[in-house]
């Protein structure tokens, strides 16, 4: 239904193209490099499932931050039937280096609009974390809640959405600067495998480390029984970076502890897949608060 105001976001969500033009969901790309071209990121499974395969193949993938120009004009886009209020989600501050410029585009769009109200949420969320908070956002746009109710409601649960990730191959993780080269070299040798999450300040951190891809998957498999001992019909989201097989068996390690679960599985958007690899493996959903 048509509202008095306008839910926006980025790729970084990483839902699917399908979803976001079904819901009519405005969202903003960002950009990569791959093997010396330039493309916009445009969730597309299509696209993201021929990234990973370059990826595997040598390929190096690179992003960079959106300016405040590109911002600007996104915005401003939003404005062709008349100027309304927009509620925008994109990735956790902590972890984004293009929301600072985003604030900007959002100032410097008040010179000409002075009526202009966008309102840049500190989602402390990321991937499918924030695909789910979208979701959930959309839903209430589509049922008739007014902007301030959802705006409440974003930030009373926001926190409630809890990320799990592990990445297959530590190199990606060492180019980022988020390990060391010793660290990288010992745990490729070792296999060892870091199991992250997202806490409450939106940043990227290690819940702990095992031995080996399926105690990996394993782990995360318990974290998530242990989050949700009381829910009787959770939804799941997964995003997988060219770990079809591992996306499923989780799947189905879950649905045998939750068998009314609602369980999704698409591909993982390029951002956050640049920076962690193929293989990286993530899993959203709703808890009571989150945890290691």
């Amino acid at each position: 239904m048509q509202q008095d105001y306008i839910i926006a976001t980025a790729s970084t969500c990483d839902l699917t193209r399908e979803y976001l033009d079904e819901h009519g969901i405005p969202f903003i790309s960002y950009s990569y490099v791959m093997d010396g071209k330039d493309y916009e990121d445009d969730c597309r499974e299509d696209s993201r499932t021929q990234i990973y395969r370059q990826m595997r193949e040598g390929k190096l993938l690179s992003t960079s931050a959106i300016n405040m120009y590109t911002y600007r004009e996104f915005f401003e886009g939003l404005y062709k039937d008349g100027v309304k209020p927009v509620i925008f989600l994109d990735m956790t501050r902590p972890l984004s280096s293009s929301y600072k410029y985003c604030e900007e585009a959002i100032e410097d769009l008040k010179n000409d609009y002075p009526d202009s109200n966008i309102i840049n949420v500190d989602t402390r969320c990321v991937s499918g974390g924030l695909g789910l908070l979208v979701r959930k956002v959309c839903d209430l746009y589509e049922s008739g809640a007014p902007m301030d109710e959802v705006l409440s409601w974003i930030e009373e649960n926001k926190l409630k959405i809890a990320h799990r990730f592990t990445v297959d191959d530590l190199n990606y993780l060492k180019r980022g600067g988020r390990v060391s080269n010793a660290s990288a070299l010992v745990g490729t040798l070792l296999s060892i495998k870091p199991v992250l999450y997202v806490p409450d300040e939106g940043t990227l951190v290690a819940a702990n480390k095992v031995r080996g891809r399926k105690a990996a998957l394993s782990s995360i498999i318990e974290s998530v029984k242990s989050d949700l001992k009381d829910t009787r019909q959770p939804e799941f989201y997964i995003n997988h970076a060219d770990c079809l097989d591992d996306a499923q068996y989780v799947r189905d390690r879950i649905m045998e502890t939750y068998p009314d679960a609602k369980v999704t599985i698409s591909g993982l958007g390029v951002v956050i897949g640049a920076h962690c690899g193929p293989g990286l493996f993530t899993i959203f959903y709703m808890t009571d608060a989150r945890r290691a």
